[in-house]
Parts: structure tokens; sequence; C-alpha cells
């Protein structure tokens, strides 16, 4: 044999004799070596049988790459899988676990209901009468249910064949509205706010801690005690649960236990009732009697072959406190708490992963460096899918996290606002080419630093919420150096007051950059609030109303950030020490930004873009500022209404913060109008974007378009969205979901 054969072989072996595999079945055995894939003829050795197993046996192996393979298989969880630092792995040597070759292992933190009974409770619905079944949860050994907190995560879920059942509710579908909000009492819970006056002339939110409702349906219940109202009490983009004390059924009125919804509840707002027995009246519902310690639920099918199951476990199905761990191709589903939460460490990745039907979020990663989440599938969430924190903002050292590649989808299924998609936050991480629909608010939620988010592919959010955006931002001017870019948001629906937005920088928003970004069927492209230094270039609007909106808010209805009433702008800046260095050289403008007439939105740049289909720009408090403060240059307008904004002073504040989509004292000045092309100087406004639309709903600019001689530079639309990588294979004309 030749030498170099021989040095090749021993080399590989080495390698080989460094590499540490075991392996965990539901068919294995605590007591086996776990080190063989199956168990042996004689069952005298094989797989381990629980995750806790193969965990305490990586404490033995401090020098190799150690591997742990699942098996196909349900792995119930009691309690947390817990990595400690002393489980590290190392950059040559990391510590994987995963899924056995084409097999798909579940953990899963649920137990199964059995033994259930016709139940013989009385029930409103007499149809029901002969479906209903209970469950003695005290005999099962299910004692702890979780509480239904305001703005917390569910109590325990009930579970048929894989789909989550409905709590029993009225009305089965859609919302009531409240009729009505006492403004007499004992005690004023909650002042409202002065200056919103929907009805009656009384602030929004104003409250003594009670409702009024419609109709006569609570006069058939005869025991609500245990039952809530979940709804948007006073903003369409703040939701929560309410437990009802009493019900009067003479005046109409429920008296809502403390503690009450932080914006109070104000009339004509959404609500429905949940957990009423006498409501169990459809297929698929079910109610909880925490006194009887029983569950009563009519399934959709026959019980007697189906698998049920609750939620049990609150905590966290794996928590990782160490480094170099890699968890690749598990499911992770059914569950009170989170998926996997990573505290801290470095170069920690969970990967080709599924997480469904958990009650927090699926991957919550609290800083440490090179942290991520790459190719999962996140859905029917109760909460969030991914927050993800790194970086120092006192340093503005990076974190480097990531949240790259995901399919992000339904999510947000109990609480109904601010259960992001993607939560970011700190300095220095990025989240690019997920996929993101199907949820009642918002996508993205940004926070901190010099933040990249790209090649995104995000539609149909912000379904049943307004005032909202599929990318937010807002209120703190040390936010900055993010960039938005290459991101594709389309068909968004905001059905509560103020709409919807794209890619929203709300109050204050500050240093933000949007390039190559396609915004198509959003409600409003983008939106900035108040801020300043945001470069808005290069982006392509297509059927938008507007593509831009910008305002002047701190000189008008948002006064109060800036007269010492509301301080939290300078707070925010104090608290990071903005005007001293890493943020003042970083961010020079933030040395003379308090003595820089900061209410002004100055030094916005919106440049470059072509906007076709819709309305181009809306400008709010235009006689409270000169339009010198901001560039508006060398876009392409091809929108059959160019401008809108108000048609004279007002006498005090502009109403549009009282409803974006209102007309009343505004003007719209359209394609042809001699004041729109006065008004824009510098920009081309033609009937004609030169726009080309391909198979999938993706959009470029022909090479003829005029757009190009303005200095627009051609958006890599073939890279948006989802891409093939060693865990997640595409079709070769990938569409990632887009619409039509």
């Amino acid at each position: 044999m030749p030498k170099w054969i021989c040095i090749l072989l021993i080399f590989v072996l080495a390698c080989h004799a460094q590499e540490v595999i075991y392996y965990v079945s539901p068919q294995g055995n605590n007591s086996w070596s776990g080190k063989i894939a199956v168990p042996n003829k004689d069952h005298s050795d094989g797989p381990f049988r629980t995750p806790e197993w193969a965990l305490a046996a990586i404490e033995k192996e401090k020098s190799e790459k150690i591997i742990v393979y699942f098996r196909q298989g349900i792995y119930a969880l009691d309690s947390t899988i817990s990595f400690q630092p002393d489980h590290s792995g190392t950059a040559d040597r990391p510590v994987i676990w995963s899924a056995f070759a084409n097999e798909h292992p579940v953990f899963t933190g649920a137990k199964a209901l059995n033994g259930h009974k016709r139940s013989t409770r009385p029930f409103f619905n007499s149809k029901g009468k002969n479906h209903i079944i209970e469950y003695d949860l005290e005999k099962l050994g299910i004692v702890e249910y979780g509480g239904i907190e305001p703005r917390g995560a569910p109590p325990l879920q009930l579970f048929f064949n894989g789909r989550r059942m409905t709590m029993a509710r009225y009305p089965n579908e859609g919302w009531l509205r409240v009729a009505d909000v006492p403004q007499q009492g004992d005690s004023l819970f909650h002042e409202g706010l002065e200056r919103e006056k929907r009805y009656d002339g009384v602030p929004v939110g104003r409250h003594y801690g009670r409702i009024v409702y419609s109709g006569n349906r609570p006069n058939k219940w005869h025991s609500p005690q245990q039952a809530y109202v979940h709804g948007y009490w006073t903003w369409d983009w703040s939701d929560s649960y309410q437990k009802i004390e009493r019900i009067d059924t003479l005046k109409k009125e429920i008296t809502l236990a403390s503690p009450h919804h932080h914006y109070g509840y104000t009339k004509n707002q959404r609500y429905y009732f949940l957990n009423i027995i006498e409501e169990l009246d459809t297929p698929g519902e079910w109610v909880l009697d925490r006194k009887e310690r029983k569950m009563y639920f009519w399934p959709p099918a026959d019980p007697d072959s189906a698998v049920i199951y609750v939620s049990t476990l609150s905590h966290p199905m794996m928590r990782i406190n160490a480094s170099y761990i890699s968890i690749r191709g598990l499911k992770f589903s059914s569950s009170r708490g989170e998926g996997v939460v990573i505290e801290g460490g470095n170069y920690n990745e969970i990967a080709g992963c599924t997480f469904q039907h958990l009650g927090k979020q699926a991957v919550v990663i609290n800083g440490g460096n090179h942290n991520g989440v790459s190719s999962c599938n996140i859905s029917n969430m109760s909460l969030g899918g991914i927050v993800l924190k790194g970086g120092n903002r006192p340093t503005l050292q990076r974190g480097e996290n990531y949240a790259v590649n995901n399919h992000i989808h339904h999510f947000s299924q109990w609480i109904r606002t601010w259960q992001l998609a993607i939560d970011l936050y700190g300095v220095g991480n990025r989240i690019a080419h997920n996929l993101i629909h199907d949820g009642p608010h918002e996508a993205i939620y940004v926070r901190g630093n010099d933040h990249l988010v790209e090649f995104n592919e995000i539609h149909s959010v912000c379904q049943e919420t307004g005032d909202a955006g599929a990318i937010h931002t807002g209120r703190d001017y040390t936010w900055r150096g993010n960039v938005y870019r290459y991101n594709y948001i389309h068909h968004l629906q905001g059905q509560g007051l103020h709409g919807v937005t794209a890619l929203y920088l709300d109050d204050f928003s500050s240093g933000y950059t949007l390039y190559g970004n396609i915004c198509y069927r959003s409600g409003r492209g983008t939106l900035i609030g108040g801020g300043r230094d945001n470069v808005i270039q290069n982006n392509l609007f297509i059927d938008c109303h507007p593509s831009i909106l910008l305002d002047a808010r701190g000189l008008s209805w948002a006064f109060y950030y800036f007269d010492g009433t509301y301080n939290v702008l300078w707070e925010r800046m104090a608290a990071m020490n903005a005007t001293q260095p890493p943020f003042s050289r970083r961010y020079p403008e933030l040395l003379t930004l308090k003595e820089d007439n900061p209410a002004v939105p100055k030094n916005n740049r919106i440049l470059n873009n072509v906007s076709t289909g819709g309305r181009w720009i809306e400008l709010y408090d235009y006689y409270a500022f000169e339009p010198d403060v901001y560039t508006i240059k060398n876009n392409l307008i091809a929108d059959a209404e160019i401008l809108k904004r108000i048609q004279s002073p007002p006498n005090g504040w502009e109403p549009y913060y009282l409803d974006l989509n209102s007309t009343e004292g505004y003007i719209v000045f359209d394609n042809n109008d001699t004041p729109a092309n006065d008004l824009l100087p510098g920009n081309m406004i033609t009937d004609n974007a030169g726009l080309k639309e391909t198979e999938n709903k993706r959009f470029t600019l022909k090479p003829t378009s005029p757009a190009f001689e303005l200095g627009f530079k051609a958006i890599p639309v073939d890279s948006i969205g989802l891409i093939s990588d060693r865990y997640r294979k595409l079709p070769a004309d990938n569409n990632n979901a887009t619409m039509q």
C-alpha cells in the first residue's frame, strides 16, 4: 500500500475516532449504552429512551464531537431539557442534536386525554346534548391549567388529531361591538385620552370598570363566573382578555375584574365572550370548568378513533445556556411555553426544525453572539415566532445573531397584537430570506441599531388590526443605522382605524435606510412619523395609497414629546449617553439634535423611487414647516393621484391623527394637475413607469423604463424570499407562496 494512502487512512480513522454518536428512541432504554441505533436481538443494548439521558451522556465526553440522533416517535416532556455551560461544544467539535436520516421525531409538552364519557350536564344548545363528552382532569393527573391573563400566554389548549380546538365563544365567529361605556360609578379606573373623543364627547378609554352589551344572549347563561371577554378595547393595535366579575342582565352591563385593559374601554370597539358552557354549541368547541376540574368538549369526529391531548408544559421545552450547540431537524409541538430559549452563549444554531402549536414563542435568543435560527418552519403559534436579541447597545457592540430562511405563518393566534413573527432587539443582527404571512398584527418590529433586514417576503399580515405596519419601529432617537433592503411586502389588509403600512417609521424614527424594497398593494408603502435623517431610496411602490406619507406630528398633535409633558425621547437618549462616544461618533447627528428644532422632520431624503398605480405622497402638517427641510428628488411618479395635503391652513391641529383616511378639508392633486408638478420639482411625473410583472407576481422594470435615467438601480427580485439549502429544498420556480 502506498505510503500516502496509509497516512490518509490514519487521518480519516483519527477524525472518526473523535466523533461520538448516541441514539435516542421511544423504543430505547435508559439502561442501555445509547451507542446503537436500534435494540439488538437480545434487547441487551440499544438507544436511550429519553433526551435527558442523552444530555447526561454529553457531560462524559469532553474532547470529541458529539452527535445525538433522535429516531422517529413522540418524546413527551414534563420539564425543560437544559444545556448548561459544561455541555458546550467547540468550533471544531460542536454538540449536535439531530433527527435521524429521513425521520421526524417530535418533542411535545402535551398529555393524552383518555377515559371520556358522555356528559349529562345541561347545555344551552340542545343540538349538542348528545355529542358533548367530558373529561375528569383531576383523575387524569392534570391539575394545573394556567391562567387567562390579560396579555399572557394561553392556558392549557385542547388538540384533536393535531388540530387546536376552540374555547367555546359567542359569537362563534366575528365580533360584537361595545354598546356603551357607563360614565359613572364608584371608581374611575381610566381618565381616557382627552384629545380623542369619538362618541358622546367622552375621551377614548375613560371607564368605571363596566361596559354595556346589546341583545339578550347573556339571559340564557346560568354560571358565567368563569367567563371572559376578549377585545380590542380602545385601539385596534391593542387587545386583551378580561375576566367577567358579574353580568347585570337588567342593565345589560358587564362588570369587569381588575386588572383592566391598559388603554381602557371605548364604545363601538370589538369583543367576544369565551369559556361559557351554554355556548358550547359547535363541533370543535370546548369549555374548562376549573372548579369541577372538568373539560367539556364537542369533538368534530369520533373521539374513540382520535388522538386527543392537552398542552401541559408551561416552561421552555429546551433551554441552551452553552455554546456551539446545534439543534437540527427536530419538531417541537403542543406546549404552553416556548420551544427553545437560548440564554447567551455563542455559535448556537436552531436549523431545519419545525415549531407548531406552542403557547409562547418558537425560539427566543437572549443575547450572545452568532446565535441563530435558520430554515425552520414555524406555524400556529399562540404568541410570536422568534425573539432575536444580541449585541450591547451602550457600547454598540454587534451581536451578529440571525433569523434566516424561516417560514413563519399563522402566528399570534391567542394574543392578537405585538406578538411578532420576528421581534428584533440589540445591535448588529440580521433578518433575511424569511417568508412571513397570515398574522393578525405585525410581522417584524425593530429595536436598536445597525440591524439588517433584507430579502424577506411578507404578505397577509395586519389582517385584523389598524395603525399597524408589516415592519414597524419607533419612539427612540437612538435607534439608528438600521437598513431595510430588498424586501417584498404585499397584500396587506388592516381592518382597524388608520389602516396598514408596509414600512412604518413611527413616532420620530430617525436614521433609517429603506432601499430597494418592493411594496405592492400594501396599503401605505412607507410612513415617516415625524422623524428625521431617513433615506427612502430606490424602492418600487405599486398600487399603494400612498407610497410615501410624511408628517410633522411633533409640531401638532404630538407636541407633548417636546414640551416637557412626555420626555421619553430624551430619557432614552440619556440612558444611552447618546451625546458621548460611541454614539456621538457613530451618529454625529445626535450631538446637536436637541438644539436643532427636533420636532421638525429635517433631512429626510426620498430619492430615485418608482411609484405607480396608486397615490404618490401624502404630506401632513403641511403648513407647519417649510418644504426645504426634506428632499424629494429624481423619483418616477406614474400614479393617478400625486399628492394629498390640507387645502388651507387649519385652525389648530390637522385632523389626520383622528383618521388617516379622512378626506374632509384635504385636497388631492391628480397626475395632470399643474400644481402637483410645481409642488414636486425635480421628479418625473408620467403615465407609464415601465413596470414588468413576472409569472409569480414579482415586479421589476423594463430596461426601457425612464426610471433608470433618474438613477434607479435594478432590484434583485429573484433573490427575495426563501432559499434552498441543506434543510430546505425549493422547486426551481419557487413562488414563495405569493398571492394574486
